[in-house]
This record gives C-alpha cells, structure tokens and sequence, in this order.
C-alpha cells in the first residue's frame, strides 16, 4: 500500500491506493457494522475505496456509528496485508475520522474545539445558564441517551407530526447514523446546535435520565415517558443505601414536570421510586405499544431477510448491573438449530455500544435495530429474563418465556423485585438452554393461559392502540406547545 487518504468527493470515504496485484477484499470491521471497498486496479495498480456509511436492515445509507474498526486487506492467496499507514483526525460533513495502521476511529461531526471539559462548559454558560428569552415552538425528543430514535418518544413524535405538523421535532443523538423520523431534525449530542435545541424548546419528552447538567428554565416542560413498566428495583429503591444515589435520583426527578406510566401499578413504583409524589403521572398504556395492536411483522420480517413461514424466537434479556454486554446464556446459533426456528438477538441499550453483534446460521443481532415494537411484532415468541419487554409482548398475546439461570443472584444481590415473577410469570420459567428447547418444543400455551389474562388485565388495560393519541391530546390540551 502506497497511500491512504480521507475524501467526500462521494460521500465520507476512506480511499486506500497500492502498487501490485490488487486486494481480493479490502473491509472495515466494527463491533456493529461493517463495510466493504470497491477495488479497481489492472495489476500494476490498485484502488479501494471504503465508504464510511453503511444501511442496514433496508435503511437509508447513514454515517457509520461511532467506534473503532479493524481495516482488514486480504489478498488472492488469503494473506493479510499489514497497514502501517496514518491519516490524523479528519471533518467529513456527517462524522469525523483517523487512521492509525489497521486501525480506525470514527466519531460524531462535533468541532473539535467543543469536543472537551472547557468547550462544553463554554456551550453550557452559552445556552443553558443564560435567562430565558422566550421558547421555540419546538419540541426536544431523547431516547436512551440519544442512541436511538426509539420507543415511547418516537411514538409520540408520530403522532404529534400527524396532529400539529408545524411543530419543530429536534432529536438528541449520539452521532448521525441514527436515523431520526421523517420530518425531524437531528442534533448531535454536545454540538452547539444540541445545546441551542435543548435549551430553546419548549418541551422535552424523554424517556430516561437528563445529563450534562440539565438545568429546566422557568416555562419549559418536561414530559418523562420512561421505559417499562418495572420488575426490577429502581432508584431509590435499589439494594443498599447510598446517599450519593439518592440525591441524585431526588436532584433527577425535579427536572420533570410529568411522568407517563404504562398501568397504575407502574404510576405507583415509579413514583415512590423516584419520589415524584406530588407531580402529575400519566396512566395511558404505552404510546410505543400502540403498534402491537395496529401493525404485522411482515414489513420487519423482509427487511431482517426472514420468509413469513418461519419460526422467529426473539431473545432479549435486561442488562446486569455487573458487566457491560448482554448475558451469555444462550448460544443463539444452537438453539436456532434445535428449535428450526430465526433467533433475534435484541441485547438491552447499555449493551449496544460496549457489546458485538452475534452471529451465526440463522441468527440476527437487532440490538442495534431502532425499533423494538417492530422486533415484537415479527416475533413469534419472547425469551426474556427480568426485562420489562416482558409487559409490552404480553399485549400481543403470544408465548413467552423465561430463561432466569441467575434469578437468586440477579434477586438477592444485584436488584431485587417489586413481586414474586415466579409466582406470576405467564409463561414457562426455565434454568437452562436444554429447559428452555425442551420448553419450546412443549408449547404449552394452554398451562399458562389463566396467568396472561390475568397479566394482561393488570399490566395492558390501557394498551389499546390509541395511548399516542391520548398523550398527545393532553399536551396540546395543556398548551405545553401549540397547535
């Protein structure tokens, strides 16, 4: 290799020039993407060209995601070729990028010069600390700390461009390979235009923490979602007393002005957890659930390359408070094999950046996917652990599982429960692999069946397709925006 050079002549691109025979494949690896080059050359010469974006599951071609990339030259003979080649830090329009050997670092379009303590700190007295001077008409969307554009904020934001479509939709990402819905506007977390959106909209609907020092200026509203209905212990009441945490989370909830719950068992957790007692909750079911009763999987199915006749497991169990990446209970590839069914592998949001995507004959990693609705809907069967996916699928009605090998541990020491899952559970708990095959191959619906209805009546009354509907009528009803 003779060159390597960053261009946009064409888009974001890393353009790698060599004399000789050319490459048989030149590619960049990441932990949930990957490209290949276009290689040109006649013998004497060769040119590959890597785009620095990638579309997946039918998308649109987006930036790659944020991350380090192996660059991997194989020649004819199956060689890999070393790299020794460095390109410092370049601005290509949609991301930022560096090579250092067989090594690249990708990152989100943020100037340097705010991409530190002081720069962000000279944004935040800018935008954040300044007095009001009046809203936008606009609304700021944040889904699990801008990684995606999910969940029950993406939800709303449909429902709110079909009712008030005047209304600018800002969404919070970390970088722009996360696609944001039709009509709205993207800003990338810690940019100048972040901070002036945040800071500037009248209304924030979230469904997880604020960060880096949200401060809510007098007139602004703050609608938190949240994201599930809860088995797990939150906040402050999670094992151990710790005062730091404490005040946090105390210091956390006085951000918001309103918090949606799915049923009013949640209202009720939530707001002892967070100690949000005397702010308004909503009880609406679930604006994200609204495609389960409205929607089929089919569109899913095609763009995961799935024929409509297959079985699909889709496995999603929570994180844990003690590793990064998703559980290794299963062996996807095995038990697609024992069952004769497409396994989807959906690792909780705090996986997705630590994590890699698994592999295998019939396996799909959708953590990355931006809808988990969607996997819900093409699923014909749930296998969970303690996730609170497990009061979203219930509203379609179809099997579920439960693989909880670590239940005494994830129980007594990590978490705690709010109630006795196995008491309750409206499907077939399991300890292992070997169970849970041999409970799929079972397929005892009708065991179960006196414990989903009574599931369903408590946890999904209000899951009946129109909670968007709902929710948004009351912020428009309230005048948290105009109409």
């Amino acid at each position: 290799m003779t060159e390597a050079r960053f261009t946009t002549d064409e888009g974001p691109a890393l353009v790698l020039s060599g004399e000789g025979e050319r490459p048989a494949s030149v590619d960049l690896v990441g932990a949930r993407a990957r490209v290949s080059a276009r290689i040109t050359g006649r013998g004497k010469t060769w040119r590959a060209v890597l785009p620095l974006r990638a579309a997946r599951w039918g998308g649109p071609q987006l930036p790659l995601p944020s991350g380090a990339y192996e660059l991997r030259i194989v020649d004819a003979g199956g060689r890999g070729i070393p790299v020794s080649e460095t390109v410092p830090l370049t601005q290509l329009g949609t991301l930022r990028a560096a090579l250092d050997g067989g090594r690249l670092e990708v990152g989100p379009p943020i100037d340097p010069a705010y991409d530190s303590g002081e720069g962000q700190d000279a944004l935040e007295r800018r935008y954040a600390t300044r007095p009001a001077s009046g809203f936008e008409n606009a609304v700021f969307f944040e889904s699990f700390y801008g990684r995606n554009a999910s969940c029950n904020p993406l939800a709303i934001d449909r429902e709110l461009a079909r009712r008030a479509p005047q209304v600018t939709r800002y969404w919070s990402v970390v970088d722009l390979s996360v696609a944001v819905p039709d009509g709205a506007v993207a800003v990338v977390e810690g940019s100048p235009e972040w901070w002036r959106a945040r800071g500037a909209a009248r209304l924030l609907v979230v469904n997880d923490w604020l960060r880096r020092r949200f401060a809510r200026r007098r007139g602004q509203i703050v609608l938190q979602t949240w994201h599930g209905t809860p088995l797990k212990r939150l906040a402050l009441h999670r094992p151990g007393f710790d005062p730091r945490r404490m005040a946090a989370v105390v210091r956390e909830s006085r951000r918001w002005n309103v918090l949606l719950a799915q049923n009013p068992y949640a209202a009720r957790i939530l707001g002892k957890a967070y100690a949000f007692l005397t702010r308004p909750v909503w009880v609406e079911g679930y604006p994200r659930n609204d495609i389960l009763t409205t929607g089929d999987g089919a569109a899913t199915r095609a763009a995961l390359g799935i024929r409509a006749d297959e079985r699909v497991l889709l496995y999603a169990p929570t994180w844990r408070d003690d590793r990064d990446q998703i559980v290794d209970f299963v062996d996807p590839a095995a038990l697609a094999a024992a069952t004769d069914a497409v396994v989807l592998v959906r690792g909780h949001s705090r996986t997705l950046l630590p994590g890699r995507d698994a592999e295998g004959p019939r396996v799909v990693d959708v953590t990355g996917f931006p809808d988990t609705s969607l996997l819900l809907l093409a699923a014909d069967a749930l296998i969970t652990d303690y996730s609170s996916v497990m009061f979203d699928f219930s509203v379609t009605g179809k099997p579920m599982y439960f693989l909880v090998p670590d239940m005494e541990h994830y129980r007594g020491e990590l978490r705690g429960f709010y109630f006795d899952l196995a008491a309750h559970a409206p499907g077939a708990m399991v300890r292992s692999q070997e169970e849970l095959v041999a409970a799929l191959a079972a397929d005892d619906a009708a065991a179960h069946a006196e414990r989903y209805r009574e599931w369903q009546a408590k946890f999904n009354a209000r899951d009946d397709g129109h909670a968007a509907e709902r929710v948004v009528a009351r912020i428009l009803d309230q005048g948290f925006i105009r109409a």
